[in-house]
């Protein structure tokens, strides 16, 4: 056979240019992933256990928050681990180690429990792991912070205030000004405190009891009880023969709360129910119904238009509606976590454990270092840190706050204060 020599010279040319291009190709996919650097990132939530319905709303939002980064960070394709606490200290620290230890992760965002949280700050400390936005809230965790600030720096970012600041706080004060006005009459000024039998419930419900006191009120009872139960019956009825006008308290599980909020009208206590926590599940009306009609509440709510948008775009993806505390507190939070690292990146060049600490302790303890509505924040105006208020973020109107809201017919409005209300209060019948 014979070739003619010019197409045999294209024939070499095309070769030589196909090499060449695959040649590229290799080296450019090469020099890409080598230039990626992976950064494992570790979120705590109660994906199992009687908080589990919060713990989904936890890793759908951080999901979301991801997508709108593109999962990276400069160079740092964001990898989270996902620490399953179980709602149970013992369980929650054998997950942290396991995280720190085994998978590797630099540092971390959220978790739910107070009890938790108490049990993780030495570990944080332990391993040199920055945690922040944990939502423990309970005067413990301050106190502990608050004993060797330099040791528990790497429990940072505290993203819910101690239950005195909002909660009971708010509540109280709401009772006051209705009775004082006016608008609610009650026929005694006798209250019950109920609350699950943890950090956060019972310090939860001495802060109410002391709130409630100051006010003139007599507490006939303070019940707490485990995260697990769901009768109520035997709790309620007691109430109803003592006659109370006020019944408060908390729980974070959602089988706990949605039950007694049922019991209580089924068992017909003639009183005003102050369940904080109801909508911390976005499908409490689902658990509840017209039981909750009435039921008073000091909660975060989806008031901003980038906060509606947040829940609409929740809700088409993952098929339910989004309480507001549960996934609009962790996707801030989240979203918080993800400007500390950019931070960290412009600051030193790189994303460490170290450097993430530093940018911790010398911006955002500090006050320096804040996220801020216009930057993205959907349900608070701004996150704020400073040595006077750690660890609490600065509370007031025009950072950190949860007005009192009343449910009606599985919605929920702002009653007070005054200056932020929608609706008027409906005193119980």
């Amino acid at each position: 056979m014979v070739f003619d020599k010019e197409e045999d010279m294209t024939g070499r040319i095309r070769l030589l240019v196909i090499i060449t291009v695959v040649a590229s190709l290799f080296l450019f996919t090469s020099f890409a992933g080598a230039a990626e650097k992976v950064l494992k990132v570790g979120v705590m939530g109660p994906f199992t256990g009687p908080s589990a319905k919060a713990g989904k709303e936890f890793k759908d939002s951080v999901k979301m928050a991801l997508d709108k980064i593109g999962g990276k960070v400069g160079p740092y394709k964001i990898v989270p681990v996902w620490v399953d606490s179980q709602s149970d200290p013992a369980k929650a620290t054998n997950a942290f180690a396991e995280a720190c230890e085994r998978k590797g992760i630099v540092a971390g965002c959220i978790n739910w429990h107070s009890s938790v949280a108490i049990a993780c700050m030495d570990l944080a400390a332990q391993y040199k792991v920055p945690w922040l936005f944990g939502m423990g809230a309970a005067q413990l965790v301050v106190t502990k912070w608050q004993s060797n600030p330099e040791k528990y720096s790497y429990w940072s970012a505290k993203a819910w205030p101690v239950p005195g600041k909002l909660e009971a706080g708010q509540s109280v004060a709401f009772m006051n000004y209705a009775i004082k006005n006016g608008i609610w009459k009650p026929k005694n000024k006798k209250a019950a405190i109920f609350g699950e039998d943890t950090d956060w419930g019972r310090n939860a419900g001495e802060n109410l009891k002391a709130a409630l006191k100051a006010g003139g009120w007599e507490i006939v009872y303070e019940d707490y009880f485990a995260l697990t139960q769901t009768d109520f019956y035997p709790l309620l009825s007691k109430y109803k023969k003592a006659g109370v006008s006020f019944v408060g308290g908390t729980t974070t599980s959602a089988p706990s709360m949605t039950g007694l909020v049922k019991q209580f009208r089924e068992v017909g206590v003639k009183a005003l129910l102050f369940a904080n926590g109801l909508s911390w599940v976005g499908e409490w009306y689902k658990l509840t119904g017209k039981a909750s009609n009435g039921v008073i509440d000091v909660q975060a709510q989806f008031g901003s238009q980038a906060a509606k948008a947040f829940a609409k775009a929740k809700q088409a993806r993952f098929g339910y509606a989004p309480s507001a505390p549960a996934s609009g507190l962790s996707y801030d939070g989240f979203n918080f976590f993800i400007k500390v690292l950019k931070r960290t990146l412009e600051k030193y060049g790189k994303i460490t454990s170290e450097d993430i600490h530093k940018v911790v302790v010398d911006e955002v303890n500090t006050g320096k270092l804040t996220y801020t509505a216009a930057e993205g924040s959907i349900l608070m105006k701004e996150y704020k840190w400073t040595p006077k208020t750690n660890q609490d973020p600065v509370v007031d109107t025009e950072h950190y706050f949860f007005p009192v809201i009343q449910y009606e017919n599985g919605k929920s409005s702002i009653i007070f204060p005054e200056s932020m209300k929608e609706k008027a209060f409906t005193p119980p019948m």
